[in-house]
């Protein structure tokens, strides 16, 4: 997520439903009417104009996801989350068996640099108890040409490749009481000269079908 926004609360993973950046989310309830298997984890790129969609587990904007059944193992799990190259993997360990196994792969997923990472164990109304023994980030030495540095240093705000976010607009400025006054004072002028307008033409035009008759 992005450093402005680190410590804001909200209602998705105890932070914000629009937050800016990559989020992977472990689901753990039942949703009616989904065909899915639970617990379910999902990636989700936003640049900040995006909602976490609770009723439908992030569906509209869930880039991939995967089943991952944890629940009350008697092994530790391990999950993995590799960027390299515009390119986002996430595999898992949760068989005991020391094996990854893949669960996303997305190509064309662009992250600026200076980012955080976040973990909380809230996704919605209902919440799981799990412990994390331990969190550890390793920085890649990636051979880039220079074309492909210049792109990496120009991303300013997290996309993905043929995938249309909206763009973050400002918030629209509520009319003031004089400004609505003004809107409807011409309003109803304009109308009041329309209908005195119609009315003579109207009239005009049955005078001249009058004389017609004569």
């Amino acid at each position: 997520m992005d450093k402005g926004r680190r410590t804001y609360t909200g209602t998705a993973w105890q932070s914000g439903t629009q937050r800016i950046g990559c989020s992977q989310a472990q689901k753990r309830r039942y949703s009616p009417g989904v065909q899915r298997v639970f617990p379910y984890i999902s990636a989700m790129v936003n640049n900040g104009s995006l909602s976490y969609d609770h009723e439908r587990d992030g569906r509209p904007t869930e880039l991939g996801g995967c089943t991952a059944i944890v629940r009350n193992l008697h092994y530790d799990t391990f999950l993995v989350i590799r960027y390299v190259k515009r390119h986002l993997t996430v595999m898992m360990d949760i068989d005991g068996k020391h094996e990854w196994r893949d669960c996303i792969e997305v190509p064309g997923v662009r992250l600026p640099r200076g980012y955080y990472f976040g973990t909380s164990s809230i996704t919605g109304d209902l919440s799981d108890n799990h412990d994390i023994i331990s969190l550890k980030l390793f920085e890649l030495t990636v051979d880039r040409t220079p074309e492909e540095e210049k792109l990496h240093r120009d991303v300013f705000m997290p996309s993905v490749d043929n995938m249309k976010l909206p763009e973050m607009t400002a918030p629209l400025v509520p009319l003031s009481g004089l400004a609505l006054f003004l809107i409807v004072f011409f309003s109803l002028v304009f109308s009041v000269f329309a209908i005195v307008i119609g009315i003579i033409l109207y009239n005009k035009w049955q005078e001249q079908s009058r004389k017609r008759f004569y």
